[in-house]
């Protein structure tokens, strides 16, 4: 639940307000949310996080004026590091990326330049920003190592309620077994967004090293987001910290892949031991 400051915070985001659309360039529209609003309450500390990783943005609909006038577009890929100050709030990222519509840049690398040199500013640190062609994008090829995981949507559970409840993983943890490496997936993610109330659907990836948790309990964890309203990274930060607190696992890595919505997806990535998010998408983005 929103403390008063945070609520107070989150009243001067554009999000969920009427906005009129600028084409004319303007790095102004961007607004930051401190990663402290959900860090608190998890109990994180920025200076020592036990996790590292990432958010990686894909913007599809990035488009400007090239000297002579003549638009150009490009597939855009955004990189913040977990340790950011600030996450990038969604809907002034796209009020923001939509006023280069109707203004000219000499290259796609001051383009480059720009995007990275205001969204750096926003998020506290370092963004680092590519752009590519729209019919050649190697980081948003869909990759056949997905298959590797093994999806547990399959699981035969009874779902009764779906309000978030994190003691459906108190007993997940299988503490007879040997410890094991799982690579799993689901698609049944759903939460909500933490101002307008706008479903948030993704695939969620979790590969872990340790004693065997349980896929059903796993699932009906996941399957209890499905009326939890929270920002995209919130929510993987909630579920890394979950399972390590009720799974105590040597190894773990969570990576949700959302679906797009108004041109960008976000994919937030939170490891134990590793920093940085693999390429290639799934087919619902």
């Amino acid at each position: 639940m929103a403390t008063y400051q945070n609520a107070k915070e989150l009243s001067t985001l554009t999000l969920g307000k009427a906005t009129q659309y600028c084409s004319e360039y303007n790095a102004n529209l961007l607004q930051g949310v401190p990663r402290s609003l959900n860090r608190d309450d998890l109990a994180l500390c920025n200076e020592s996080l036990p996790f590292y990783g990432e958010d990686v943005w894909y913007g599809y609909e990035l488009s400007w004026l090239n000297p002579k006038g003549k638009p150009q577009v490009a597939v855009a890929e955004f990189r913040f590091p977990c340790t950011s100050p600030n996450i990038i709030e969604s809907k002034s990222f796209k009020l923001y990326l939509n006023s280069f519509n109707q203004s000219k840049f000499a290259s796609r690398e001051e383009v480059e330049k720009v995007l990275t040199k205001d969204l750096s500013e926003v998020a506290g640190a370092s963004a680092i920003v590519k752009l590519f062609s729209v019919d050649d994008c190697p980081a948003l090829e869909i990759k056949s190592a997905d298959k590797t995981s093994y999806c547990i949507d399959d699981e035969d559970i009874t779902v009764t309620h779906y309000d978030f409840d994190a003691q459906l993983l108190a007993n997940a943890q299988q503490q007879d077994s040997e410890n094991t490496q799982e690579q799993l997936v689901s698609h049944l993610l759903k939460s909500n967004c933490l101002i307008t109330n706008q479903p948030d659907w993704a695939s969620i990836y979790i590969t872990y090293t340790g004693k065997k948790i349980n896929h059903g309990a796993l699932l009906k964890y996941l399957i209890s987001f499905r009326e939890h309203n929270e920002f995209h990274e919130q929510c993987v930060e909630r579920i890394f910290c979950d399972l390590q607190q009720f799974c105590q696992l040597e190894q773990l890595t969570v990576f949700a892949r959302y679906t797009r919505r108004g041109g960008l997806d976000i994919n937030p990535f939170r490891s134990t031991h590793l920093d940085s998010a693999p390429h290639g998408r799934t087919l619902r983005q």
